[in-house]
This record gives C-alpha cells, sequence and structure tokens, in this order.
C-alpha cells in the first residue's frame, strides 16, 4: 500500500534508542515517522539481558548514562507502565587481587561523577550477600542501578511514541534514504515515500551501511549475547550482580525466575538471525551454580540469544554526521544500549531541535572512525578541509 509522508524527522530503527527518540521529539512538537524493518522493539533492544547499570561503563558514556540514570524511575509517567524497573543496586564481583584492583581504580577513576560506588571486602561481602559462594575476593557496589522487563521497556517507549503522534512504521524496512535539497527523501517498504528536515540512523545492527551511503563507513560489526531463564524459585538475588571482566550475570526477576547470561550465540547463514548453543547454555547455568548455591537445582525453561551491533572501542556511535547536514547517528552499543539509551534519545531530538546538547557527548562522535586525509583529497588550498556543496549545519528545526 503506497503512502506519503512529510516529516520534520524520520528515524530508521525502532529499538528503545529510536523509540525514545521519537517520544522524545514529540514532545517538543515536532512530527516524526520511525521505521523498523520488523517490529519495534524485537531486535537488541527487546531480547537483552535487562541490566539498567552505571557501574563498569567507560568514562566517556557516564554522562549520558547518568541522564539516563534519572529517566528510569519515571518510566510509568513517561510510557505509562514501569517495565518491572527496580532498584536493586549493581554488584560487580573480583576474583582475585587483580580484578579487585580493577574495582577500585574505577571507583577512583569516577569518583568525581556521583555513581556512589560502594567497595566491600571479603568478609563484608559474605555477611551482605550470604547467597554468594566462590572464590569471590570482594566486590563494588553501586546502589543506585537495577534492572528492568527489556521485552516490555522497548515496546512500551514504541507504542508512547505512537499514543503521542508519531508515525510508527512496521515491517516497513527502509531501502533508500538521501539528501534531497534541504532535507531527506526516504524510501521504504512497499511504496511507502517519506520527506524529513532530519534523519536519524538508530539501526542498530544494520547501521552500518546507512552510514556508508552517507560517506561515513565504520567497522560496526555483529555480536550475540546469549542468555538462559529459570524457572520461578524462591527469593534467592537481592542485587543485580555481574563479574569485574565479564564471565557472568544474572538477575532475579520478581516473580521468582533467574535471568542469566554470559555467553555468545551463533549467526544463521542469514547474519540477521542467530541461536543460542547448547554448550553455551550449560557454560552458563554451570557458572550460576557455583556462584548462587539455591541455583544449582534450578530448571532452565528458556534459553534465547539476539542480534546487536559491537564496535571495536566498545563505545556508541552517538551525534551528528560529519559529512551530512540534517543526519544524526547512534548505533553500536556493544551490549551496553539498555540503560542508557532514554538518555540517548533525548540527546537525539535535543541535536535536532537546537542543534547541540548540553550533555557531553564528543567522544562518541563518528569522526573518530574517519580516516585521515591523502595527499589527492587535499583542497587548493593544501588544508584538507572539505568543501561542501552546501551550508554545513545540525539540523536546526527551530
Amino acid at each position: 500500500m503506497s503512502q506519503r509522508l512529510d516529516v520534520d524527522v524520520a528515524i530508521i530503527g525502532g529499538g528503545l534508542v529510536g523509540s525514545s527518540a521519537a517520544l522524545a521529539l514529540r514532545g517538543m512538537g515536532l512530527s516524526v515517522a520511525l521505521l523498523d524493518k520488523g517490529f519495534c522493539g524485537a531486535q537488541a533492544s527487546g531480547v537483552n539481558y535487562g541490566g539498567v547499570r552505571r557501574q563498569g561503563r567507560p568514562r566517556k558514556q557516564l554522562p549520558l548514562s547518568q541522564r539516563a540514570h534519572a529517566v528510569w524511575p519515571r518510566l510509568a509517567a513517561l510510557i505509562g507502565i514501569d517495565g518491572e524497573f527496580i532498584r536493586s543496586g549493581h554488584l560487580k564481583l573480583a576474583r582475585g587481587e587483580a580484578e579487585m584492583a580493577a574495582l577500585e581504580a574505577y571507583a577512583a577513576d569516577v569518583a568525581d561523577l556521583d555513581l556512589g560506588l560502594e567497595l566491600i571486602g571479603h568478609n563484608d561481602l559474605r555477611e551482605r550477600f550470604p547467597w554468594i559462594e566462590g572464590d569471590i575476593t570482594g566486590a563494588s557496589l553501586c546502589a543506585g542501578d537495577g534492572h528492568a522487563n527489556p521485552r516490555l521497556v522497548s515496546a512500551g517507549f514504541a507504542s508512547a511514541a505512537r499514543r503521542a503522534g508519531a508515525h510508527v512504521l512496521e515491517n516497513t524496512a527502509v531501502t533508500g534514504a538521501t539528501r534531497n535539497g534541504t532535507g531527506f527523501a526516504i524510501e521504504a517498504g512497499e511504496g511507502t515515500a517519506i520527506r524529513a528536515a532530519a534523519l536519524v540512523n538508530s539501526a542498530g545492527a544494520w547501521a552500518g551501511p546507512f552510514a556508508e551511503s552517507f560517506g561515513e563507513p565504520v567497522p560496526v560489526s555483529r555480536i550475540y549475547p546469549s542468555m538462559v531463564v529459570t524457572e520461578p524459585l524462591a527469593p534467592i538475588m537481592t542485587v543485580n550482580t555481574g563479574m569485574e571482566g565479564r564471565g557472568i550475570y544474572a538477575r532475579q526477576v520478581e516473580r521468582g525466575n533467574c535471568v542469566v547470561g554470559g555467553e555468545r550465540g551463533l549467526p544463521l547463514p542469514d547474519a540477521d538471525f542467530s541461536r543460542p548453543t547448547g554448550d553455551g547454555a550449560l557454560a552458563i547455568m554451570n557458572r550460576a551454580a557455583g556462584l548462587f548455591p539455591a541455583m544449582r537445582h534450578a530448571q532452565a525453561i528458556r534459553f534465547w540469544t539476539g542480534t546487536e551491533a559491537a564496535m571495536p572501542d566498545g563505545n556508541p556511535v552517538i551525534g551528528p554526521s560529519g559529512t551530512t547536514p540534517g543526519l544524526f547517528h547512534a548505533f553500536g552499543f556493544t551490549g551496553a544500549g539498555f540503560q542508557i539509551a532514554p538518555g540517548v534519545g533525548e540527546v537525539l531530538a535535543e541535536l535536532v531541535r537546537d542543534g547541540a546538547t548540553p550533555t557531553p557527548i564528543e567522544a562518541l562522535s563518528i569522526a573518530r572512525f574517519a580516516k585521515p586525509s591523502s595527499t589527492s583529497d587535499r583542497t587548493a588550498d593544501g588544508s584538507g578541509a572539505a568543501r561542501p556543496s552546501e551550508p554545513q549545519h545540525r539540523g536546526n528545526l527551530s
């Protein structure tokens, strides 16, 4: 069915980043088309572990993470559901002195950013968290962190954006997007044509080709995190738990199921899809049983994996395009986008409307992957500066 839309902003990718951006833009009074090749929130945003943590993030991400931290308690007012968000705290465990030293160094490095980290020694850990066993030296607790249900939260933002008046087009794959005069021409689905003043590329693992089509190739790859969920158990875990140096992460939901992750799935011949492995699920459960005695006889009732975009430096790409006025990128969260996404959505909305944001994101620019100009690329004055065919601006629609 053919249709034509004229909007202020088109967003490619209906995951949590794109959906939260759509909702924020509608709150600013801008018209929005949110497009997804499948269902909004059905990819990485809806199948991830559900950790809502600031602790352990690179310092470059923490201003955004702190901004998102203020959004999570407001979910019910913002999207109409609480998404099963629980501010349980996040406990990061250390095996051995080297890992404990890494936790101590991290706490010192981010002490000025108000994460409220508490370092816990071996004896105190045993007293406060007796449900943890194994060769654990100590831990770091971020009491303000927590966890939520990604299946509810991701779909909830898309539904809220739709209620707010956004055009939410699911099962509508974008087949072409070009700069057209002062805006963009987008072709999608079967006969959908959209004209937009600004374009947001939040297509997750599928974002690379869109960036490259605008002259910004990036080394985005795919990862396939794999999770296991158990049958409902009596209360075990009082906090969202992870390991320094990776290995396992685990949380328990209100109805008693434990969600555990730490392995990777395998891509199928069509790399858009993946599957968990039996060996991976067994490894996850064995690690969990070694740390949490109450899980040693738990039955795993479901395991799954999903497709996520990863960047080589572990940091996402967020911010305006370096080549195309009015284009903005937000992808490559490397398995850690769930907590930060609502903050990213607000930042994208500010960039579109105002051309700037008070939240520091310069270190996350796509420009960090730009190749140095060669001699043949230099201009007549020898500066190497690009000579754009149109004024360079950042999509200010106000």
